[in-house]
């Protein structure tokens, strides 16, 4: 049989079972191995039968591969009759490359037309930003055969506007100032939009709007929406063009519309006012005719309304809670015009104007105008006409304004209603003396701190006696746990339900600090901002059940805080720094620019490796209702890193405010002291430490509940520590967050 076989392999060739016994080299000619090595140009070549790849140049080596015939493969070596080959197919979803030795009889080479090997046309297109889905190289052209610039980590956003083929030319800055250039391939390239989270605004439609089911225009629009409708949006998308849209609610469903077709509006709140319908319309469900019809609105009827979202007003009418446009309604007429109306003179009181309010001679509409009186001023006037004309004097003009937008307030000469956009005089040296006294030993961020409270001051044109005073309110001199472990010094983020967890988590103090002065500025303290009830603290007066009483509260404690002390408190603590000079405010300059308002800041909460959650309502498509994930970081627009079988998602819909019908977390710790021993058995020797607001991964059972014991009348928890030690720590100093 031996023989057999050696007489077969020394003929031409026999196809066996569907594989090829290549020939050893003809008697005369020498063995394979003695041949020389060739090497030429990578050329393609196609097997002509089932070939086998050999692990060196002969039949005597093993086989690596068979390849089967017809199959396309490289070479640029030969030995003999011998060719160095590599051969590229899919394997369980996944490309495999095999190179080995296979005998020249059984290939036949390819000769691959221009137009297959003819470089890719360029092309131009808007200017995109992309992230890498993976780790992906750089290069100097739009091949792997040109040279390596750099790779590009997996989660890095890049530009491009060119492409060759499947391939981008992107540029990517990193450092300080420092941009490369160059060749990626298209296949590790997603499209990248940015998602933000912003304070609630109102937008309308400046024409016929279409909104879309993404940031976006690539996809059918879904709706038509006619001029001057209007939407509430909480989130920002900058897409992948740059462009800037809005998420928005219509019809249950959220929807996207381009900036570009919409503008900001806001919300006003104001004393009582009633109107007569001039024409027939409708009660809509929002502040728009795109919207559901409530109930008809007969002309003539009478509606009344304390609150308007652009130019539509909110209305209850039949029981029947809705908006009506302002175009649709007018200032009832007198009642007995034959009647004169006598002015009614009383001591002088405080009003707060509530719109840019026109100053007229006489007390009519079509009467001359003297001035404009700012939305956000403060007048006086002793004498009201009988038909809600007010006489008062501004800058020197004396008139008349119609008392619909007036809301009078009690004005006391405190820190209360100085205008908080005016400067003040204090110094750092007075903000610093004031919190070291008050510290009373404990730590505290806001030691020293007091000139960045002057730098925020003077960069927003915010008073930084205010800025200071509500700091220390908010956080206790600096020394609240939030401000400590997230150097946000005015609770911003955290809700009720998860103080510590919610809060946002700024840089710095001074990122912080500046980061609040802009807000106040753009919003509380902006006569078109969606806050705004007067350029002061002003008050807050509550019914007996906590809610708000509209007629009888003003300023910024209306909107910013529930508590009707809240501007109170901030006063005082600003008399107590700097005593109040009524002849100094009664002349500062008022610093009426106005900064855009800051998005979300950047920032997360990075958790320990193994916080085990339980989702309780579906998260995603992904995270289904009674799936078990670990929860990874938390950014501060509420973003939610999560690990789910191996893999890592982003999901945006956990509400912290009532968590607990979203997620059950089932182990996050976080320290309450400034130095927590860790210890290898409860009261035994030390092994590690955690400190102050730390997070800390607590040990579960097999029923994955905290594994707990008590020793001595101590409850003690175990707990894993960041270097994978397992040790038992004090349950007083640990507190369970989102337990």
């Amino acid at each position: 049989m031996k023989n057999m076989g050696k007489a077969i392999i020394l003929s031409t060739g026999l196809l066996l079972g569907g594989e090829v016994f290549a020939p050893v080299a003809p008697i005369g000619m020498g063995h394979a191995e003695a041949a020389s090595l060739v090497h030429f140009k990578t050329s393609t070549y196609q097997t002509t039968a089932n070939l086998k790849m050999r692990s060196g140049a002969g039949t005597k080596y093993k086989t690596i591969i068979t390849i089967p015939k017809g199959k396309m493969v490289l070479s640029s070596q030969k030995l003999g009759n011998w060719y160095k080959v590599s051969y590229t197919y899919k394997s369980k979803g996944k490309t495999v490359t095999k190179t080995g030795w296979s005998s020249g009889s059984y290939l036949k080479k390819k000769t691959v037309s221009l137009a297959k090997t003819s470089v890719p046309k360029t092309v131009k297109f808007t200017k995109t930003t992309f992230y890498t889905s993976a780790n992906v190289n750089m290069r100097t052209g739009a091949s792997t055969s040109k040279k390596l610039i750099m790779t590009l980590k997996k989660g890095k956003t890049v530009t491009s506007n060119e492409k060759s083929g499947k391939w981008y030319k992107v540029s990517y800055a990193y450092g300080k100032h420092v941009t490369k250039s160059g060749w990626v391939s298209g296949s590790y390239l997603k499209e990248y939009y940015r998602y933000t989270k912003t304070s609630g605004t109102y937008y309308f439609t400046n024409k016929t709007t279409k909104l879309y089911s993404h940031a976006d225009k690539k996809n059918k629009y879904m709706y038509i929406i006619p001029a001057y409708n209007g939407f509430y949006s909480s989130q920002k998308v900058v897409n992948s063009i740059g462009q800037t849209w809005y998420r928005v609610s219509y019809n249950g469903k959220n929807l996207y519309v381009y900036s570009g077709d919409v503008s900001k509006s806001s919300t006003k709140t104001f004393a009582k006012k009633n109107y007569q319908v001039k024409t027939s319309t409708y009660v809509y469900s929002s502040y728009g005719s795109a919207y559901k019809h409530l109930v008809s609105l007969p002309k003539g009827a009478m509606i009344s309304t304390m609150q308007s979202v652009g130019s539509w007003y909110a209305v209850t009418y039949k029981g029947k809670k809705g908006y009506v446009p302002a175009s649709a309604v007018q200032t009832p007429p007198k009642v007995n015009n034959s009647i004169k109306e006598e002015n009614v003179t009383e001591a002088a009181k405080t009003y707060l104007v509530t719109a840019d309010l026109n100053l007229r001679k006489s007390e009519n509409s079509s009467s001359d105008r003297l001035s404009v009186i700012p939305n956000g001023s403060t007048v006086q006037s002793t004498t009201k006409t009988g038909s809600e004309w007010y006489n008062v004097t501004y800058k020197g003009n004396t008139g008349y304004v119609y008392g619909s937008y007036l809301k009078e307030y009690t004005q006391n000469a405190d820190y209360r209603f100085i205008d908080l956009r005016s400067k003040s005089s204090v110094t750092a040296g007075q903000i610093n003396n004031y919190i070291a006294a008050n510290v009373n030993g404990r730590p505290s961020v806001l030691l020293g701190k007091g000139q960045a409270f002057i730098d925020a001051g003077n960069k927003y044109g915010v008073n930084a006696l205010y800025l200071a005073a509500h700091a220390i309110h908010e956080s206790a001199f600096g020394t609240s746990s939030i401000s400590l472990g997230k150097n946000n010094l005015f609770g911003y983020g955290a809700y009720d339900a998860a103080p510590f967890f919610g809060a946002y988590r700024f840089s710095s103090v001074e990122a912080c600090i500046n980061y609040v002065a802009q807000k106040m500025k753009a919003d509380y303290l902006n006569p078109n901002g969606t806050h705004f009830e007067g350029a002061f603290l002003g008050f807050r007066t509550n019914d007996k059940n906590g809610t708000r009483i509209t007629s009888k509260s003003i300023g910024m404690n209306y909107w910013y805080a529930s508590d009707p002390n809240w501007g109170n408190g901030i006063a005082r603590h600003m008399n107590n720094i700097l005593a109040f000079d009524k002849s100094y405010y009664s002349k500062a300059a008022i610093n009426t620019s106005v900064p855009a308002t800051p998005g979300i800041p950047v920032g997360s909460d990075k958790l320990p490796a193994n916080i085990q959650v339980v989702a309780k309502k579906d998260l995603s498509s992904v995270v289904k209702k009674g799936t078990n994930f670990i929860m990874l970081e938390k950014t501060n627009d509420f973003w939610v890193k999560v690990l789910v079988e191996g893999k890592q998602y982003w999901v945006d819909n956990i509400r912290f405010s009532v968590y607990k019908d979203y997620i059950s977390v089932l182990n996050l710790g976080r320290v309450t002291i400034s130095t927590l021993n860790v210890r290898k058995e409860p009261g035994k020797e030390i092994i590690g430490y955690l400190h102050l607001n730390n997070y800390v991964e607590l040990e579960l059972d097999k029923d994955k509940k905290v594994i707990s014991e008590t020793k001595d009348d101590i409850k003690w928890y175990k707990v894993k520590l960041s270097n994978g030690k397992i040790g038992w720590a004090s349950s007083a100093y640990i507190a369970r967050e989102l337990k």
